[in-house]
């Protein structure tokens, strides 16, 4: 003769309590993972621009010579658009601002000793972070837009308006979750992260 065992399962009070802590656990776990995931992407913003900075350094001692980085606004976000330039000097060019002989996307630097196989400009896009509602970015000084490299990896200091610090602000609603972050580019080339917020006396805090 078989005997038949019943297993105990929830009742319905039980599903009620359960549901109800999940819910709970929901409530106060989705805004806080909110918040993680758009400082996480607010951190790419720092991390995209310094790169820029970064290669177009590497690319100047490479190449031993000339090169430039470009900031342009990105029409879809208000973020900025960077490219990476070289170029060698030659009778028909100096390197300077605004002279024909850098390279493009398109085309090498038009002394590059590898010719028509030579360097061509890096460009990367700023459309996939997030948007300038979020993390405005802004340059000091105003209106500067680019910072020229010797082939020693070096600033260029010889050209004036040269950008000297890139500036992230996060929008007003987002202040108690996006920090605010700076890259202070120093004479040796190098983007250095700082935080403006702070004061001078403070480890952290940017140049004056």
């Amino acid at each position: 003769m078989y005997r038949i065992s019943f297993q105990p399962g929830f009742t319905l009070i039980e599903l009620l309590v359960t549901i109800t802590i999940f819910g709970v656990m929901l409530a106060i776990g989705i805004p806080n993972a909110g918040s993680w995931l758009l400082a996480n992407r607010a951190r790419s913003v720092s991390e995209f621009y310094a790169e820029g900075f970064g290669m177009a350094r590497r690319e100047a001692i490479a190449h031993n010579t000339a090169s430039r980085i470009s900031l342009t606004p990105n029409e879809n976000n208000g973020q900025m658009d960077w490219q990476i330039d070289l170029c060698y000097v030659g009778a028909d060019t100096q390197c300077l601002p605004g002279q024909d002989g850098w390279s493009t996307t398109d085309t090498p630097s038009a002394n590059d000793p590898l010719g028509a196989t030579g360097y061509r400009s890096v460009r990367r896009l700023a459309g996939g972070l997030p948007s300038g509602e979020v993390l405005q970015p802004s340059v000091q000084p105003e209106g500067s837009s680019q910072v020229y490299y010797t082939a020693l990896g070096w600033v260029n200091t010889t050209f004036a308006e040269r950008l000297t610090q890139l500036r992230l602000t996060p929008a007003g609603k987002y202040a108690s979750e996006v920090p605010t972050v700076a890259l202070n580019i120093t004479l040796a080339g190098m983007a250095v992260k700082c935080d403006p917020t702070v004061t001078v006396h403070d480890s952290r805090a940017c140049p004056p």
